[in-house]
C-alpha cells in the first residue's frame, strides 16, 4: 500500500489597509487557524473530550505519533502528560490504546495489557466519575480476558452516556470473547454509530470481530480494510486482515497483508514467524525455513521460533537439526518457568520421535522421561505413552 501525501503552498501578498481592516482580516486568520486546529483535534479524538489545563501542543505530538504507528513514541509521550496531570483523560485513553495495540503487534509485548489496566486502575481511583476514563478501563479489562468484569464497567458508564463509542466497544468484545457473538456484532455495529474520529478505527475492529465469529469471513476482511484506510500505520490491523484472508483461504491475500507489516516494521519478529508458517502450510520449505531461521536469530529466547524451526527441519526429514531446535524450544520453556499447562509439548515428544527415527536411545529415554515426570500431576490432554519396559528400539 502506497500513501502519497502533498503538501499546498499557500501565498499571502501583503497589501497596505487602512483603518480597521487589517485588525479584521487578522482576526479571520486567527479564527481560520483555531477552527484547524479543533477539526483536526476531531477528526483524532472523540469530540466530548476536551484539553484543558495543559500543553496541547504535547498532546497534539502524541496523536500525531499514534497517527504514525508509532506507539512506542505514543507511550512516552502519553506517560510524559500522566507524569504532570495523572489521570487527565486524553492521555489516559492514547496511553491504554497503544499499549493494548502495541501488545497484539509483536510477540513480547503481552506485559502491555497488564500495564494498560494498571495505567486505568490508577486513573479511575484518582477521577472514578470520569466516564472516559471508565470505559478505557472496560476496554483493558476485557484485553486482560476479564470478560465479566469489562461488561459491567461498560454497561455502568453506557447507563450514564449511551453514545459512550469505547465503553461500548468493549461490552462487543466481552460478549464476544463469552461465545454470544450475535450480541457482540449488535453492539459493535451501535459503538460504529456512535463512533467518531480515531475510535471508528476501534469500532470497526470490533465489528470485524464480530463477524469472523459468526463466520462472515469476507465481511470482517472487508471491514478491517475499512479499519485500514482509517489509520494504515497501525501493524495490528495487518495481522488481523492476515488472519481473516487465511480464513478466507486466500494465502495471497495473507502473505501481502504479512508483508505490510514489515513495511511499517522492518525488525517485526511475529510476522516472520506467521510467513514461516504460512509458507510451511504451502508446502514452500526453504522460504519457510529461512523465515524461521531469521525468527530465532532475532528472537532467540522465544520458545516458539525453535519450535516452528524444530518442525520444519522435521517435516523435512532433517532429524538431528529438529532434535536441535527443539531441545532449544524445550530447554528454554523449562528455563523460563512456564507453567506446566502452558508448555508446548510438541518440543518433546516431537523431539523424542526425531531421536527414535535416528536410533538416539539415550536421548529418547532421556525425553520421555522428562515428560512423564512433568506431566505427572497435572491434568493435561497430551499423551506420549510406551510399554512399561520403555521404548521398543532401546530394549
Amino acid at each position: 500500500m502506497r500513501i502519497q501525501r502533498t503538501q499546498s503552498r499557500l501565498t499571502f501578498r501583503r497589501r497596505r489597509q487602512s483603518g480597521c481592516l487589517s485588525f479584521i482580516l487578522l482576526f479571520i486568520v486567527i479564527g481560520g487557524i483555531g477552527a484547524g486546529v479543533f477539526a483536526w483535534l476531531s477528526r483524532w479524538r472523540a469530540p466530548e473530550q476536551t484539553i484543558s489545563g495543559m500543553n496541547t501542543d504535547v498532546l497534539m505530538s502524541a496523536y500525531n505519533a499514534f497517527e504514525r504507528g508509532d506507539l512506542t513514541g505514543t507511550i512516552s509521550i502519553a506517560r510524559q502528560i500522566l507524569t504532570q496531570q495523572p489521570a487527565q483523560p486524553d492521555a489516559v485513553l492514547l496511553l491504554t490504546r497503544a499499549l493494548i495495540y502495541r501488545s497484539y503487534g509483536e510477540y513480547n509485548r503481552a506485559v502491555d495489557r497488564q500495564l494498560a489496566l494498571e495505567v486505568t486502575t490508577e486513573a479511575e481511583r484518582i477521577d472514578p466519575l470520569n466516564t472516559h476514563i471508565r470505559a478505557a478501563h472496560a476496554f483493558a479489562l476485557v484485553a486482560m480476558n476479564n470478560p465479566s468484569a469489562a461488561a459491567e464497567a461498560a454497561r455502568k458508564v453506557l447507563e450514564e452516556e449511551p453514545n459512550n463509542a469505547l465503553a461500548r466497544i468493549a461490552l462487543a468484545l466481552a460478549y464476544g470473547s463469552v461465545g454470544s457473538f450475535e450480541v457482540a456484532l449488535r453492539e459493535s455495529t451501535r459503538a460504529l454509530d456512535a463512533a467518531a474520529g480515531w475510535m471508528r478505527v476501534d469500532a470497526l475492529r470490533a465489528q470485524a470481530i464480530s463477524q469472523s465469529d459468526l463466520g462472515a469471513y469476507e465481511d470482517a476482511f472487508k471491514t478491517i480494510e475499512s479499519a485500514i484506510a482509517l489509520n494504515p500505520n497501525l501493524v495490528l490491523l495487518y495481522f488481523e486482515q492476515a488472519q481473516y484472508a487465511l480464513l478466507l483461504g486466500d494465502s495471497d491475500a495473507a502473505t501481502v497483508a504479512y508483508y505490510d507489516v514489515l513495511v511499517h516494521d522492518d525488525n517485526n519478529v511475529k510476522a516472520r514467524l506467521r510467513l514461516c508458517e504460512l509458507s510451511s502450510l504451502m508446502r514452500e520449505r526453504e522460504m519457510a525455513t529461512t523465515y524461521c531461521t531469521e525468527v530465532t536469530e532475532r528472537a532467540p529466547n522465544w520458545s516458539d521460533g525453535w519450535y516452528r524451526l524444530g518442525m520444519e527441519y522435521f517435516l523435512q526429514g532433517q532429524f538431528e537439526q529438529a532434535q536441535t531446535a527443539l531441545n532449544r524450544c524445550s530447554t528454554l520453556q523449562v528455563m523460563q518457568d512456564v507453567p506446566v499447562d502452558q508448555r508446548r509439548f510438541e518440543c518433546w515428544y516431537i523431539q523424542g520421535q526425531a531421536a527414535e527415527i535416528q536410533g538416539d536411545c539415550p536421548n529418547l529415554i532421556s525425553l520421555y522421561n522428562e515428560f512423564r515426570t512433568m506431566t505427572a500431576d497435572e491434568n493435561i490432554q497430551q499423551r506420549w505413552t510406551y510399554p512399561p519396559e520403555g521404548p521398543p528400539i532401546c530394549r
